[in-house]
């Protein structure tokens, strides 16, 4: 889980999955499949069913795997963080400018602070009716119910898959504690995994087997009634052969003139 490449700000067009041509600028990047999880159907009140999760909302636009002296909360907001510089350095040539950044930051806390950061993006207004504007806009209560992470352990040793098949889906914030940070051009939720004792000794084996492991990890917002079926992945990505000690050294202080790249 190496930093990825920095998203670029050229408004050129790229081949998607199907061989057809996309509208996303190259600093929004592909990620794997939606069809490898599964959400709740549009009938899943009434039969339990669930589907393929389809096309995403949103576009992964990069992971970061950093690693700090302190807890580093609302990275976006940072003036070296390299995706929001990437979106920034695009508007300021009139590119971009319905650019739009989510990022999932989940912190890994010991003697020194790991952050494991997930970003997405997208050029088209989020509609104001759909159940991620709901949440970017909602209370601590509606947030509490209504963001779940979706995962699975893709190849990787079977006592790891065994620890880690309890998290194959739960709403984040019923489990752990999550702090959320909104932006003019981002909104962004914190992940706290050491705030349960059960999480964060998974997140320690998953450090032990780490070379190993392939991993699938998504997010949803989850329907609570008939009208907000079919569930619609936000974004997801998948996570290969991460080297914990490669983690990118942030400084608590940001300098603005260095960005991460």
């Amino acid at each position: 889980m190496n930093q990825t490449q920095s998203p670029t700000d050229d408004n050129n067009t790229k081949p998607t999955r199907t061989g057809e041509k996309s509208t996303e600028p190259e600093w929004i990047t592909e990620t794997t499949n939606g069809e490898v999880f599964s959400v709740r159907s549009a009938y899943y009140f009434t039969s339990k069913q669930k589907c393929p999760g389809g096309d995403y909302l949103l576009s992964a636009a990069g992971v970061d795997w950093l690693k700090s002296s302190t807890k580093l909360d609302n990275i976006l907001a940072r003036p070296d963080n390299r995706v929001a510089h990437a979106l920034r350095k695009a508007q300021s040539l009139g590119r971009s400018q319905n650019g739009f950044i989510f990022a999932v930051n989940f912190h890994i806390p010991g003697k020194e602070h790991h952050h494991s950061v997930l970003y997405f993006a997208t050029e088209e207004p989020i509609p104001s009716d759909s159940l991620l504007k709901r949440f970017m806009d909602g209370d601590e209560s509606f947030r509490k119910e209504r963001f779940k992470i979706v995962s699975q352990v893709v190849k990787g040793p079977w006592i790891v898959k065994a620890a880690a098949g309890q998290f194959g889906a739960f709403l984040a914030a019923k489990t752990v504690r999550c702090s959320y940070h909104k932006g003019p051009n981002y909104f962004e939720i914190d992940v706290d995994t050491g705030s349960w004792p059960i999480l964060a000794a998974l997140v320690r084996l998953l450090f032990e087997y780490s070379r190993y492991l392939t991993v699938d990890v998504g997010y949803v917002m989850e329907a609570k009634t008939e009208d907000e079926l079919p569930e619609r992945l936000i974004g997801g990505v998948r996570l290969c052969h991460m080297e914990v000690s490669s983690a990118f050294v942030v400084d608590p202080q940001p300098r603005r003139q260095h960005a991460l790249n």
